[in-house]
């Protein structure tokens, strides 16, 4: 880490992509009753892509893994910030108790979606690692804790893990976005659906939220805070007590579907 605390570029060029975006602010559209919202956030991260070298060539591959080591340092200032919406709304959230914790069995539809998709699409056991949960760093722990990270499932895992990291913070904002726009849900329920166990995921999903209903905008903020916090803690047991043993047998049961074998036969 102290590489890119004494990595002067960088903090110069991230601080002008966040002038920018700052500058540019929140632009919203007309969606049909609603309207869909983009954030300075989304803004920097796109700006922020192009000057990796893929593209534009401003930092070096050395300079992008050292910029990530201050991601978790970023993200604490931030949950420290969000952890003050939470106390003055603690008896509002304590009404909504069962709903944050019963939402936990929603991300089990994860593997539903995703192993038929990845089986079809030729993965093999890395679709258990990818698809038992939405990998955030808990699931990255517990699939290299039971199966190995050089393994098939942490093949699967980290995957699902880079992917998330880079695209799932632009995904949930205009998702979060999108959903609002259409008044199906009430703002609350989206807020406790925003919190998955990934505070970038979350931030940029409240974010939009926020711009979305201000009025409602520290409950929202509270609501999402609390349900990530919530996630972070269940979301270990119910992988490990559930999605992964219902994964596997989803796996075998799919696999021998398709191949007209068992794996272990092939």
């Amino acid at each position: 880490m102290s590489d890119a605390v004494k990595n002067v570029k960088l903090h110069l060029v991230v601080l002008g992509l966040v002038v920018v975006s700052e500058l540019i602010g929140i632009v919203a559209f007309k969606v049909g009753p609603g309207k869909l919202v983009l954030l300075p956030m989304l803004y920097a991260m796109f700006m922020g892509i192009f000057t990796g070298p893929k593209f534009t060539k401003i930092f070096k591959e050395k300079e992008m893994i050292q910029a990530s080591t201050l991601v978790g340092l970023t993200l604490l200032l931030l949950m420290a910030r969000y952890g003050t919406l939470v106390g003055p709304k603690f008896y509002e959230i304590l009404k909504a108790g069962p709903a944050l914790v019963l939402q936990e069995f929603g991300n089990i539809a994860t593997l539903f979606i995703g192993i038929p998709i990845a089986i079809y699409l030729g993965l093999k056991r890395e679709a258990v690692g990818a698809a038992h949960s939405i990998a955030r760093e808990p699931n990255v722990a517990l699939i290299g804790d039971i199966y190995g990270l050089d393994s098939a499932e942490g093949r699967g895992v980290m995957g699902v893990y880079i992917c998330g990291t880079v695209f799932g913070t632009i995904f949930f904002g205009l998702l979060a976005s999108f959903l609002a726009a259409f008044n199906i849900f009430h703002p609350y329920a989206l807020a406790m659906a925003s919190g998955v166990g990934s505070a970038s995921m979350m931030t940029a999903s409240i974010g939009s939220l926020s711009a979305c209903y201000p009025e409602m905008a520290e409950n929202i903020q509270a609501f999402g805070v609390a349900s990530n916090t919530l996630s972070g803690l269940d979301g270990v047991y119910m992988s490990l007590i559930l999605a992964l043993p219902i994964s596997n047998k989803l796996y075998a049961y799919l696999y021998k579907l398709k191949y007209k074998t068992s794996e272990v036969e092939a």
